[in-house]
């Protein structure tokens, strides 16, 4: 059974592949052929249970031809060691990022699935010094382990912090490299970049990105945009949107349509004015 709040079909993401990429991406299929708007991101950009995510918001307002290279709960080592993303990151006439989280990653103290890179795959020898009374074998996530390893040594988690934000820093060089001038960094969460983050418990998605680490990048990048949903976008919840009974408690920690309506209008006259001047 699924549910449009309230009720209604599955919905079809009509999910693809570009190249040779091995990422699934929101559907449909767009034509790699400049000129184009690249949107690259998390879940957000994916657009989960919702119809109509911001880019095709944006593709239907501005008459843009959109590419979304959103995927579910990706970190910056998807689309930073994938050949095709880079590549059309290089031919995009404007690459809009999502800001993503820093601990869905590879890094110094632990391994993550290469395309679900939410999925923890295991530590290495510099974690277990650090941690030798811990068995990492009941991990499957990232968000669990590191929620594990603040609660049994809070002392030692800025180390593990301060490793991935470094590791997150680099791939965001090395993916805006690739899009050279053309980049708009966007930041979309109920709160705006900390001044500091060291704890997982305390933070917002995307977690352990702090203000800092945005200034150094967005001096690189045409713009910044930071969409903090209203409260009436964030009571909306899940209405429109399309999920599962199964999923209905994802679906009510995911940003809803109203919100995809908030981040498109906040794009809009950014977008619009780099077309003309382009």
């Amino acid at each position: 059974m699924a549910f449009e709040h309230p009720g209604g079909g599955a919905l079809d993401y009509r999910t693809c592949r570009y190249g040779t990429s091995r990422l699934m991406f929101r559907g449909p299929k767009a034509r790699l052929s400049p000129p184009y708007t690249l949107f690259i991101g998390g879940t957000e950009t994916f657009g989960r249970f919702v119809p109509r995510p911001f880019p095709a918001l944006l593709a239907d307002q501005l008459g843009l031809a959109a590419v979304n290279m959103g995927v579910i709960n990706a970190g910056i080592d998807a689309f930073a060691g994938d050949d095709t993303v880079l590549d059309a990151a290089r031919r995009a006439e404007t690459v809009v990022v999502q800001i993503v989280g820093a601990h869905n990653l590879s890094n110094p103290f632990y391994t993550v699935h290469p395309r679900r890179n939410d999925r923890f795959l295991g530590v290495t020898p510099a974690l277990r010094q650090l941690y030798p009374e811990m068995d990492f074998t009941e991990f499957a996530f990232t968000r669990h382990l590191l929620t594990e390893l603040e609660q049994r040594r809070p002392e030692r988690f800025g180390e593990v912090v301060a490793a991935l934000q470094s590791r997150w820093s680099a791939q965001m060089e090395l993916l805006m490299s690739a899009a050279g001038n053309r980049v708009v960094l966007l930041w979309v969460s109920e709160a705006a970049p900390p001044e500091e983050t060291t704890s997982i418990a305390e933070g917002h998605d995307p977690l352990f990105v702090d203000m800092a680490m945005m200034t150094r990048l967005a001096v690189r990048a045409r713009q910044f945009v930071r969409v903090i949903p209203s409260r009436a976008a964030l009571e909306a919840g899940t209405r429109g949107m399309v999920f599962t009974e199964f999923e209905s408690h994802i679906a009510e920690a995911t940003f809803g349509p109203a919100v995809h309506v908030e981040v498109a209008e906040a794009l809009t006259p950014v977008l619009r004015g780099l077309s003309a001047a382009a």
